[in-house]
């Protein structure tokens, strides 16, 4: 099935700010909310379809790419995982987040079988969220050309080997909560201009957790995670250019108290190659080529990403020559074909010569074959400027 636009999802223009992103996202879910569509799965559909939008134009980074390449570019590292890989979980934690940390759905319904019945229980998200991580890497023009992958040491917050991340000592240091009876929510009615209205928010002395620890784990010291270096394996796709980022959910610092990961940015970075260089998908070198190989011809050797390959100088070629070596260029990210190398001509001039080169030159000069033959619509182009002066 053929993704829509993420821009049509959301209903919003290209250059729609945060604010207004956000704002759409908050028009379109509440429309297809499970709650206010129940059992109607093509809404259910679409309230996944928005969160995914949402997901990606929300981010700075994966909306610049989305901008840049479409769902292509979204594919693989850096990109998202479809709506089938987004969690009814994750889209509610998203969804209530951005009514200012409450789901406005609970609010509605209490948390009975319209809320809670959608999420299967569901309580809110816990733990804090870990902060992404950026990180820059160097790639040669080889690693560019075909994806490579790149490991490397990286100093995170990772989650608590000993306790698993929850924080606690072991299993009995856990007490229910007793504001929230362990539900993790807390309810109150207010009075509003539609009447008692039941908001259901999250417990402030669990952080939702629905218990409170009694004993903190030794090693994390409560906090679910701890500080060290951790070998991250970075799988990037071939065609990447220099400023790129690649996002990979997950991979940033662990949060605390089970809190979900943050995400790892990483910074493409190109290195200079010493003898070719790049013009999008295409790779250009510039070929100096002596006097007697452009009168004569000759087989030469030439640089490419791959390394050394023979390209044939015709006898008579002119400096500015340009010759194409097909697919020896850089491929666009998640897209087929490749680009080319171009091969510029330079004839060298010597700048030093002895008596008797100089000697041999002027009577070479002399020659009607050694003076400049403009082309035929060249000589035409000149006629005509003569015609009109004439």
């Amino acid at each position: 099935m053929t993704k829509r636009d993420f821009y049509e999802v959301l209903e919003v223009s290209k250059g729609a700010n945060q604010t207004e992103i956000k704002k759409a996202y908050r028009k379109v879910a509440m429309k297809y909310h499970p709650d206010r569509n129940p059992g109607d799965k093509e809404a259910e559909e679409k309230f996944k379809e928005a969160a995914e939008a949402y997901e990606v134009l929300s981010h700075p980074d994966k909306k610049a790419k989305y901008d840049r390449f479409g769902h292509a570019g979204m594919q693989g590292a850096g990109g998202y995982g479809g709506a089938g890989g987004m969690g009814m979980d994750d889209i509610f934690s998203n969804f209530g987040d951005i009514f200012g940390g409450e789901d406005i759905f609970s609010s509605f319904f209490g948390g009975g079988a319209g809320a809670g019945g959608a999420r299967g229980g569901r309580q809110r998200s816990r733990g804090v969220k870990g902060t992404n991580l950026r990180v820059r890497i160097k790639m040669n023009f080889k690693e560019i050309a075909h994806g490579t992958t790149k490991k490397i040491k990286v100093k995170k917050y990772s989650t608590c080997a000993q306790c698993g991340g929850n924080g606690a000592k072991d299993k009995s240091s856990f007490q229910t909560c007793g504001t929230c009876g362990g539900s993790g929510q807390v309810s109150k009615v207010s009075q509003t201009f539609l009447g008692q209205m039941q908001t259901v928010t999250t417990c402030p002395t669990c952080n939702g957790q629905g218990s409170i620890v009694t004993a903190k784990c030794n090693n994390c010291h409560g906090s679910g995670r701890t500080y060290g270096e951790e070998t991250v394996s970075i799988e990037i796709p071939a065609g990447v250019e220099e400023g790129m980022q690649l996002s990979l959910a997950g991979k940033g610092n662990a949060g605390e108290r089970g809190g979900a990961n943050g995400d790892l940015i990483v910074l493409v970075e190109e290195e200079k190659h010493p003898e070719l260089q790049r013009e999008g998908k295409n790779v250009a070198y510039d070929l100096h080529i002596s006097i007697p190989d452009a009168i004569f011809g000759n087989k030469v050797e030439v640089p490419t990403i791959d390394g050394q390959a023979k390209i044939t100088i015709p006898a008579g070629t002119q400096g500015g020559k340009i010759f194409r070596l097909k697919g020896k260029g850089f491929p666009a990210v998640q897209q087929y074909g490749k680009g080319d190398q171009l091969i510029r001509v330079n004839v060298w001039t010597p700048q030093h010569l002895s008596a008797e080169e100089k000697e041999a030159i002027e009577v070479l000069n002399g020659s009607e074959n050694f003076k400049p033959n403009p082309g035929k619509s060249e000589r035409n182009f000149f006629d005509k400027i003569k015609d009109v002066f004439s």
